[in-house]
């Protein structure tokens, strides 16, 4: 298991997003040399989690529980199969392209080590949104990739380090739980009846689908 890119973005104003600001960081590239990623701070006031790399809507992107995103290589190798188009690392707007790695299948609260010194923890998918479609230019992108539940994961950090393209990822850490990304992205989109069983990662489940984990488990009661 390894980090096959460490990717980072640009602002770039675009067309398509609901930024403030009108622009985006979306379109990540693989960096060079080694990259310092550290806990960027609260939500809605730290961005990204890696240095260089650029948070531009801090409402929805970025901060400690959206420290840094990572997606598996195999799935935009299936996603390039699909669209019938190339997708390089850092297409799906990932910080972390990794090799190896069941990214959907790790469960919530799962910790990774990334090269020597990084430790990050899980904390929930990635939700598509209208700058993910604008991005890739592609029709009803957003309802299609929902439904194939493909997610990647964010992560908090809980030390920090520098990591750069190559590094292995170690899994020292699984929760006594059966909480998978696939499952909590599943829950908060297509399948809300699911919500409830996200409760057992409630330590290091992001504090948004854990409001709505606690709030539909309490309607049912």
């Amino acid at each position: 298991m390894r980090v096959l890119t460490v990717n980072t973005g640009r602002p770039v104003a675009v067309p398509y997003t609901d930024s403030p600001d009108g622009v985006t960081g979306i379109d990540k590239r693989p960096a060079d040399g080694p990259v310092r990623v550290t806990d960027p701070g609260p939500e809605g006031t730290g961005g990204s989690g890696l240095a260089g790399d650029a948070v531009c809507d801090l409402r929805f992107h970025g901060g400690s529980d959206q420290a840094v995103y990572a997606f598996a290589r195999e799935e935009l190798d299936r996603w390039e199969e699909a669209l019938g188009r190339p997708l390089p690392n850092g297409a799906f707007g990932e910080n972390l392209t990794t090799d190896g790695v069941d990214v959907r299948g790790a469960l919530i609260g799962e910790r990774w080590r990334v090269g020597p010194d990084l430790l990050l923890e899980i904390t929930s998918g990635r939700i598509p949104c209208r700058t993910f479609a604008g991005h890739l230019d592609e029709r009803q992108w957003v309802r299609r990739y929902t439904r194939a539940a493909t997610p990647g994961a964010y992560l908090r950090v809980l030390t920090p380090g520098s990591i750069r393209a190559g590094d292995p990822v170690e899994i020292v850490h699984r929760p006594d739980h059966d909480v998978t990304v696939e499952l909590q992205f599943r829950a908060v989109t297509t399948r809300r009846e699911l919500l409830p069983l996200l409760l057992p990662a409630a330590e290091a489940l992001h504090p948004e689908p854990l409001r709505q984990a606690r709030e539909y488990a309490a309607r049912q009661r």
